[in-house]
């Protein structure tokens, strides 16, 4: 059996592993070549949309919209900013043989990023605290933005479902804080749900999951994920009542994280048995019964040695004690 088998046996069949997967051997995410027009290689450079993102260490190594750079200052303005391409306009075919060229997926599960975010997009082209009162203030225009740019993923899943055959769809879109969501529930139910259904309808027709990706504490929005098709959850972070979300739903409902990155792998002097420690806690917790995939991971630097040491220790621990787990247990 495959990583990408192993894997695919919790996130689609819902059963039982023949081992722990880790997030970061059995997954690969994929998008169309075209939206990296105006990237640099180290994610730097514009997206899709305009927007300029910027690389930093303290980022570690990841891209970050600009700071204080709106492409947009009023709501109203958005028709004169954002002018997507067609994505008909381009050879799905070659970008998807070219994709499959580097990636071996009988080794891993393949997830197409079906968005960057519906509502994390109108935070990247306003900033939060302009865009956070366009929803408030003028929703009519905000939903006709949210429709502009459903639509162009629509196309864009719907073209990546017939050319790379991913196994799974990732709905990325972070709309919470770490205490709560951005926007009240009702809000999201109204404004945002609507959006990402239509995505993962796409996927649901297909008989494929649809994973969500969201930080933060979120659990509020499960039930209206659940009932758009979403069966996984990443990062699953701990300040949600996890066990109880674990209990309620079981293997139907895959946990991707539960790992707490704000405890020993983010003190600054954390030894190697306390990081290895919180591992073991982490997979001893969320482990029993399935329905969980490990993904741990250390913030910092990359040139930063005990970053690095950190990484290396959480890789260590998946291997000498997580990845067998079921097996001991």
């Amino acid at each position: 059996m495959t990583e990408r088998e192993n894997y695919l046996r919790i996130v689609r069949d819902h059963e039982m592993p023949e081992w722990l997967p880790s997030k970061q051997h059995c997954f690969m995410g994929c998008a169309p070549e075209y939206q990296r027009v105006n990237r640099n290689p180290d994610g730097s450079g514009k997206d899709i949309f305009g927007v300029p993102y910027v690389v930093t260490k303290e980022t570690g190594g990841m891209a970050q919209p600009m700071p204080n750079v709106h492409i947009i200052e009023e709501i109203t303005e958005w028709k004169d900013a954002i002018h997507l391409p067609n994505p008909h306009d381009y050879d799905w075919d070659m970008m998807a043989r070219h994709y499959y060229e580097q990636v071996d997926r009988n080794e891993k599960a393949i997830a197409y990023m079906a968005t960057g975010g519906i509502f994390l997009n109108l935070m990247n082209f306003m900033g939060f605290t302009d865009g956070l009162c366009a929803m408030y203030e003028d929703p009519d225009e905000v939903l006709e933005l949210f429709e502009y740019t459903t639509n162009f993923e629509v196309e864009n899943c719907k073209l990546a479902l017939d050319y790379y055959k991913p196994d799974l769809i990732t709905i990325n879109d972070d709309v919470a804080t770490a205490n709560d969501p951005f926007i009240s529930p009702a809000m999201y139910r109204e404004m945002v749900k609507p959006f990402h259904k239509r995505i993962a309808d796409l996927a649901v027709e297909r008989g494929i999951p649809v994973n969500m990706h969201c930080c933060g504490h979120c659990e509020v929005l499960l039930e209206d994920w659940r009932e758009i098709g979403v069966s996984i959850w990443e990062p699953a972070q701990v300040s949600n009542d996890l066990l109880a979300i674990k209990a309620k739903y079981g293997r139907d409902l895959v946990l991707t994280g539960c790992w707490d990155s704000q405890g020993p792998v983010a003190w600054p002097e954390a030894t190697e048995e306390e990081v290895k420690s919180a591992v073991r806690e982490c997979i001893d917790t969320y482990a029993p019964d399935g329905g969980f995939v490990f993904w741990a991971s250390a913030y910092g630097a990359p040139d930063d040695i005990p970053m690095q040491n950190k990484i290396r220790w959480l890789e260590e621990e998946y291997n000498d004690y997580g990845r067998d787990w079921y097996a001991k247990h």
